[in-house]
């Protein structure tokens, strides 16, 4: 087998050391050419590469969420294709790893390379379904292409605690769970719209909902985890279904102090209830349309402003090595 792997050598949880371990491991299951990432966006030029190329069997990526879905979009540019694009395999090494967790990977990169190469001697893999999110036809917005993500994607407010985490990190803050709950915290005090939101939800043959203040978009579950908590926004979420969305239409102090509470004692069985929470499952498409620009995140990155995105859920997107 031939692979390429590649590697985000800013990644939080991965030394030099153990990244050379790790490749090492990898390199002697298989013909490995490992690439270090030198700039954002690199990993989705390799990862386009890899899927034009006609001798390579498999992608690996060692890094977090933004590298796997970096990768992902490469490999996905021209659309999905499980008999022609080579596989996916992820090492976590990013602070959360999402997408790996809910994969059934372990969290620690060197316990998923060993649970990666044993996968590899069994032959074993799955087809997941992913989600996109355009621009929507007919609005300013129509001009802006299609990306891709794994696990999930928002519009409003936890869009900007992703933006505010980012801009720490630009100045040197480590990202830990702690800065997203500290962020979120500022967030909520200085949320214009928390009482009466701007956003719509649109779907075929359905009423609109609206005046929504956040609105989540799943495409498995849990929705993130804290530490090694899950938790589930949308608990009937999975890669073998459409997209499911939980929208919150206010967010004052106690619906916010209700809601959380809901999101921390979360389960497989039971995510956020009550008269303003609105929870949708298994849809192939619908569109978010806000009367302000709001900002949009996907895969936990921040990607700018955005009036109005459709999403559309892709069944058998593509095959991962798990």
């Amino acid at each position: 087998m031939r692979a390429l792997l590649v590697v985000n050598p800013a990644a939080t949880t991965t030394s030099a050391r153990r990244r050379d371990v790790l490749i090492h491991a990898l390199a002697s299951e298989m013909k490995l050419e490992a690439v270090t990432t030198e700039y954002r966006g690199h990993a989705r030029d390799l990862g386009r590469q890899a899927a034009q190329s006609s001798d390579i069997d498999l992608v690996v990526a060692l890094g977090g969420d933004g590298t796997i879905n970096e990768v992902v979009n490469g490999l996905l540019h021209a659309g999905p294709d499980l008999e022609r694009l080579p596989g996916l395999a992820v090492v976590p090494g990013g602070s959360t790893n999402v997408f790996a967790r809910a994969l059934g990977l372990p969290n620690d990169p060197v316990e998923a390379t060993g649970a990666l190469l044993d996968a590899l001697r069994q032959g074993s893999e799955r087809t997941v379904g992913l989600g996109i999110a355009a621009g929507t036809p007919g609005t300013p917005d129509e001009a802006v292409p299609g990306r891709w993500f794994t696990f999930n994607a928002g519009l409003g407010f936890d869009a900007k605690v992703i933006g505010r985490v980012e801009q720490q990190r630009e100045r040197g803050r480590k990202s830990t769970h702690a800065l997203y709950l500290q962020q979120a915290l500022r967030q909520f005090l200085g949320e214009p719209h928390r009482r009466h939101g701007t956003i719509t939800l649109e779907r075929a043959g359905e009423e609109p909902v609206t005046d929504l203040v956040m609105s989540i978009v799943c495409n498995t579950a849990p929705w993130t985890y804290l530490g090694n908590r899950p938790v589930y926004a949308s608990p009937k979420a999975s890669f073998d279904t459409g997209l499911d969305v939980l929208g919150l239409s206010r967010l004052s102090t106690p619906a916010l102090a209700r809601y959380a509470t809901q999101l921390l004692l979360s389960s497989p069985e039971r995510g956020p209830q009550g008269k303003h929470a609105t929870s949708l499952h298994d849809l192939d498409q619908f569109t978010l349309h806000s009367k302000v620009p709001l900002p949009l995140q996907m895969d936990g990155d921040h990607l700018g402003l955005r009036t109005s995105v459709t999403f559309t859920g892709v069944r058998r997107a593509l095959r991962v090595i798990v």
